[in-house]
């Protein structure tokens, strides 16, 4: 049955993909450019910070409103310090 959800979501995600496959490097990305990266990408973003934050032993659950929260608190951080490196941010408020 899991792994019938992730086939699925990885058909989701890649369904949504453009064709050229895209990177992003976020040691590169500063607060600013999160802000204004729009609402689908904040998403993606958060997604991948929430699970980078996640301890390895962690059962394997996506909090939404925890996500929701999480990305409120680095919306205000990155709103103050626009130049400030994105991670340095998750770092500063999330741990």
């Amino acid at each position: 049955m899991r792994a019938l959800f992730a086939l699925i979501c990885l058909f989701a995600l890649t369904a949504t993909m453009p064709a050229s496959a895209q990177v992003l490097d976020l040691s590169t990305v500063k607060c600013k450019d999160f802000v204004e990266s729009g609402e689908r990408n904040i998403s993606l973003i958060l997604m991948w910070i929430q699970g980078y934050y996640t301890e390895e032993d962690d059962p394997p659950l996506i909090d939404f409103d925890k996500m929701a929260e999480n990305g409120k608190k680095l919306g205000e951080y990155c709103g103050k310090n626009p130049s400030a490196g994105l991670i340095t941010a998750a770092d500063e408020v999330l741990k």
